[in-house]
This record gives C-alpha cells, structure tokens and sequence, in this order.
C-alpha cells in the first residue's frame, strides 16, 4: 500500500472516538489515531470515508501520535457504520458560499445574530447528506468528477436561472454561468438531481423561467424534482439589489405558468416534476391542489405541499378518533400566511371534538418586517409582544420549526422557556406532522423542555442548518 499512496503526504482525519463494541472497537483502533486511507483510497471527508468503508473487508491506514503508520485489517457487515469518529461530521470544515445572490436571504438578516446565522454554505456533501441546495460554482473539475465516480445521488442544486448570463447576474459570480453546462455533466454522469428556482419578480420569471423550466425538463430524469419559490425579502435590504415581494395576482400568474408546463410533463414523463411552493398559493389566496397532485412529495423541505400533507394527516386523524373528545382549551400562534389554513383544521377537528375552544393567532413579524409572514421565522419577542395579556386557554401550541433543530432557541435568542416565563403559559412544539398535531391537540401533554443551522441559496434559511464555527 505504501507504493500505492504517498503516506507522509496524506493529511487524514484524526477519530476522536470509537464506537462500544463496533468493528474498529475489535480492531483495536484508538482514539487520537489518524485515519489516513481505507483499502488503499485517500480518505478526504465524509463522502470518501462512508462510501470505501461500506465493504464487508477493509484495510485501513493509521498513523499514530509518534507519526509511525500501521495497517489495520477489520471484517464486518456489508453497510455497517464502522464506528470511528472525528471531530467534524464532515471529517472538514464545510465549505462557505463565496456568491453574491442578488436575492440571498442571508444578507437580509439585521446585524447583532448569532454568527452561526450569517454563515452560508454551499457544500455538495452537505446536499448529498443533509439535503441542503449548492450551486455548483465551487466545484473544481476534481470534486465533479467525484460526485460521479462515487454516485454521490441525489444532489440538490440551486438553479434559479438557465440562461447563462442571467444565472451570473443573479448569483453575482462569473461562474454563476456555469450552471445547466455543469447540471448536463453530473445528467450524463447518471447523477439524479432536486432543483430549486427562487422566482424575483421582473428579474427571472415570466419567459426567463420558461426558458429554465424547459432546459431541466430536457434533463429529466436525471433532474428529477424542480420547486419554485418565492423570494423573501425583510425590512433589512438597505444597500441591496432593489427587489419586490410577489404581489396576489403575480403569485396567481406564476402558479398558472408552472401548472401549464408540469401537465405538460406530466402526459410527456408521467411526472409533473415542477411544482409551485405553498407559499405560491397562500400569496394567491388559492386552494391548494389535491393530495395526489403532489406525487410522492418529494419537495417538502422546500415547502412544496406541506400544508396539503398537513391536512390530509390531520382529517386522517379526526377520523379514526373516538366520538365526544374534549381537549382543554390551548392556543395557537403561527405565521400570518398559514393562520386561516390551520384556523380551518381546528375548526374542522370540532367534528369530534364537539367543546373544542382555541384561539389561533397571526404572529406578524415585526422583526424581519411584515413581508416575512412564514411560521419558520417568527421570533419570542414578536410572540411575547403580541400574546401579551391574550387569552392563551391551558396551553399554548408553536409551530417546531420556529425554534432551532433539536434545541428552543428562536432566531433572536430567546428561548422556549423564556416565552413560557413571559406569557405565563406552557408551550408545546407542534412538528409538522398532521397525525402528532391532532394527538397534541385532544392530549395536550406538557413538555418537559425547556432548555437550552442557515443555508442561503438563497431562500429563508432551513432552521437546522446551522453551523457552530
């Protein structure tokens, strides 16, 4: 093997631990040992590490703290998690976005957050991992070719425009250009590929995004999924791109254009494959489409049919419950777009739970302006300062995804149990997930919380994707 790879060139990862009675544990890798190469491959990151250390046989390169090297033979199951770990998941640092999105949410935040917060990536590994949306500008022909040799699939990739001198104007980078030439490699490559479109009044919709519609349906299937979004825009776009939110009839005359091309594709593909987000509708004031119109709703974390999903667990759930439920009166407080959607699932629970009393309220965001209207981006001091002195019942519900993953931290810092102390009321957090909502509902049980990362490309960060750097 040392004929093979330049062991003293090779930087590896040093594992930080390992795993209770797993392989390596058998093995008898330690902590504080260098992982340099599985069966004779460079390990790089993540990506190189899961994808050589799935085999049943591996060899494995270490180099202890003395700098000296050894070879490690370990047996295990086709699949199995080897049980090493590093400091990072990815093995490495992820890597920051170095565009200049016309439209980028992120430069929209007021100073004073969290730094983690004005962090942006664009990290093909991350969007093969965690789902997160790259633009492929700051992938070197290395790193393409990669993708492809190891089947990284999905990838889900930040498009906005085809054209390539629209798609550089917009992400502010030369590259920018790149785009589709580098979607049609990883296409040819059999690379499968979700694609998102943040839609800007005047800038790429209308005949712009025909053009971009047209130019992925030519790729299909290896792109399999395309959402369009509405850009957000906050009160805090001083010095920026001049830009305009999506008005009623612009969001009415979008879904029209995009429900035309994805029948279109639908009778050519037997996919709609392009899909208008939630919001889309909201802003027309329009129903949502059918259950089935979404296929296998494969766009949910970009708000592509969620609240459909919603209520068709939800009724789901009403239905099946007994007759004569009589949950304790709580409340509700969620974003002004989705307020009437939920005031009507309440509404329509009173079929089994005939005393129903709950009272829903529109969080209007004061701190990233009225614009703002999702529930992903409220924050506890815009809760705290419309709910004061309300009638609140027993119980106040939040939508999960307003707090940070896995934690009850707002965006402002505020947490769960600060809100709590301020409204004098429990809160519980309500995921987005129709059946668990209506079991919060006639159960209403008490958290024992509460204690104590952001993407761009370039929408509303997805809460979760958070980095601590």
């Amino acid at each position: 093997m040392g004929s093979e790879l330049n062991i003293s060139a090779l930087a590896g990862a040093v594992v930080t631990s390992v795993d209770s009675h797993s392989p390596a544990e058998r093995a008898h890798i330690q902590a504080g040992e260098t992982l340099l190469a599985v069966n004779g491959k460079e390990i790089l990151d993540v990506l190189d590490y899961k994808f050589y250390a799935y085999d049943v046989r591996l060899s494995l390169t270490l180099r202890s703290l003395d700098g000296a090297t050894r070879t490690v033979f370990v047996k295990k199951q086709e699949g199995e998690e080897l049980g090493l770990n590093f400091e990072t998941y990815l093995m490495d640092n992820p890597k920051a976005c170095s565009n200049r999105c016309v439209f980028c949410f992120v430069d929209q935040l007021p100073k004073g957050m969290r730094k983690t917060l004005y962090f942006k990536d664009d990290d093909a590994r991350l969007s093969f991992l965690m789902g997160n949306y790259i633009t492929l500008t700051n992938l070197s022909p290395r790193e393409m070719q990669r993708i492809v040799d190891l089947r990284i699939s999905p990838v889900n990739v930040s498009v906005h425009a085809t054209e390539p001198k629209l798609r550089a104007k917009m992400l502010g980078v030369p590259k920018g250009a790149e785009g589709y030439g580098k979607m049609q490699v990883l296409a040819a490559g059999g690379i499968t590929m979700n694609c998102q479109i943040v839609a800007c009044p005047g800038l790429n919709d209308g005949e712009h995004l025909q053009r971009s519609m047209e130019d992925l349906a030519a790729l299909y299937p290896q792109v399999a999924t395309v959402s369009i979004v509405p850009i957000g825009i906050t009160k805090h776009r001083q010095g920026l791109f001049p830009l305009e939110p999506y008005s009623r009839e612009g969001a009415g005359a979008a879904i029209d254009q995009i429900e035309v091309f994805a029948e279109a594709c639908r009778q050519k593909f037997g996919s709609r494959v392009f899909y208008a987000s939630d919001e889309f509708y909201l802003k027309a004031e329009r129903e949502l489409p059918s259950d089935d119109y979404y296929e296998n709703y494969q766009q949910l974390e970009n708000g592509v049919g969620l609240l459909r999903l919603l209520e068709t667990e939800f009724m789901a759930a009403v239905r099946m419950a007994d007759e004569g439920l009589a949950p304790k009166p709580f409340s509700v407080a969620t974003g002004v777009s989705a307020a009437p959607f939920i005031r009507r699932l309440i509404d329509r629970a009173g079929e089994k739970c005939h005393t129903i009393s709950c009272e829903v309220y529109a969080i209007h965001n004061d701190f990233f302006g009225h614009t703002i209207d999702v529930a992903g981006l409220l924050t506890g001091q815009d809760i705290i300062a419309q709910l004061k002195g309300k009638p609140l019942g027993e119980q106040l519900f939040l939508p999960e995804n307003c707090v940070r993953h896995g934690e009850t931290l707002f965006l402002d810092d505020l947490t769960v149990s600060d809100v709590e102390r301020a409204l004098n009321i429990p809160i519980r957090l309500v995921p987005q997930d129709g059946w668990e909502m209506f079991e919060a509902l006639i159960e209403q049980k008490e958290e024992t919380c509460h204690g104590e990362t952001a993407g761009c490309h370039c929408g509303p960060p997805k809460r979760g994707q958070e980095y601590v750097i």
